[in-house]
């Protein structure tokens, strides 16, 4: 690896299955899960949107309220336990809580709360949309060839009352935190395992056809609740999901795992594809990634190739963790 220039590094990845261009692909996860269903159709391929934003709305409120960003409008899905829960709903397995934040007269849904910035105007109305999200993950997973999960983190906050897990912390994004209520929880290898295998088993019961390819995030953790420095809480989660990942891949032929995890944080790109505030991916390192994942199927890379000097980051996608930064001063 110290010796080809680290741009020209290949073959890190075979795929297990083809996927055509017309065959329906769903990519759901973290926020850095974005940027292959946007490069899977600027280049032809067909990433299902399975939620599209209703007419009228210009691009920068589309993308405020979550619509186009991943396959249905759920957020960022960090973990597999807030995956499966999403399912588990979707396909009636289990009811989903009837719950609702209010704040200043609006009502923000504890489950997405990023999702619609400023609200809605009753809970039924929020409800109504949860619905809708719903259903739009039940056509989407009985219809597409292939979901793309990316894996973010390991540490989640649960409700004691119901045993739901949320997507952030409550009191950060939205709602107020409880100690009584919200509790910290970091997944072993074990319940990631047990989370993935049942969200997986969740989809494939009602498409037996589909097909699961797993990523793990290259985005670094903000901060951690464990006590641990976030270095080491880092690597700890990371390392967690990507043998998770890997070991799906080794068990089942219908799973496979793209290494975009490796092709940011590994050892030849020497940290190139970060931001100054070593989270965020570089455009460069973004375009990098989708390069290989792309020509492995066979479809044109994206734009010019990439330099190893980083320029301006992506951008725009938002990660609900990030607001973490906010309490670095608190």
């Amino acid at each position: 690896m110290a010796e080809p220039d680290p741009l020209a590094i290949d073959g890190l990845w075979t795929p297990k299955f083809a996927l055509g261009q017309d065959d329906p692909v769903l990519t759901a996860g973290s926020c850095f899960a974005a940027h292959l269903g946007r490069a899977l159709l600027e280049r032809g391929m067909n990433w299902h949107d399975a939620e599209p934003a209703p007419p009228g709305l210009t691009g920068e409120q589309r993308r405020k309220r979550h619509y186009g960003l991943f396959s249905f409008r759920t957020g960022n899905i960090y973990t597999p336990a807030v995956l499966h829960q999403w399912l588990s709903w979707a396909f009636g397995h289990t009811p989903a809580p009837r719950t609702a934040w209010l704040e200043d007269g609006r009502y923000y849904d504890p489950y997405r709360p990023a999702v619609e910035p400023d609200g809605w105007a009753s809970e039924e109305e929020m409800l109504g949309a949860r619905e809708a999200t719903l259903a739009a993950i039940h056509r989407g997973i009985t219809t597409a060839s292939c979901l793309v999960f990316t894996l973010g983190l390991t540490e989640a906050w649960r409700d004691r009352t119901d045993g739901t897990t949320y997507p952030v912390c409550p009191g950060t994004v939205r709602g107020t935190f409880d100690a009584e209520r919200h509790v910290f929880h970091h997944a072993t290898f074990d319940e990631v395992h047990r989370d993935l295998v049942a969200a997986i088993a969740v989809a494939r019961a009602a498409n037996p056809d589909l097909r699961i390819l797993l990523t793990v995030s290259p985005v670094p953790l903000t901060a951690t609740a464990t006590g641990e420095h976030v270095l080491s809480a880092n690597s700890h989660s990371k390392s967690v999901l990507r043998a998770v990942a890997g070991q799906l891949a080794r068990d089942h032929a219908h799973v496979d795992y793209f290494p975009s995890y490796e092709l940011v944080t590994g050892a030849p790109f020497k940290g190139s594809w970060y931001e100054p505030n070593l989270r965020t991916v570089t455009a460069e390192g973004v375009d990098f990634v989708l390069r290989h994942f792309l020509a492995a199927f066979g479809a044109p890379g994206p734009g010019p190739r990439p330099s190893l000097t980083p320029t301006a980051g992506p951008g725009g996608d938002p990660c609900e963790d990030a607001v973490l930064d906010y309490y670095r001063s608190r």
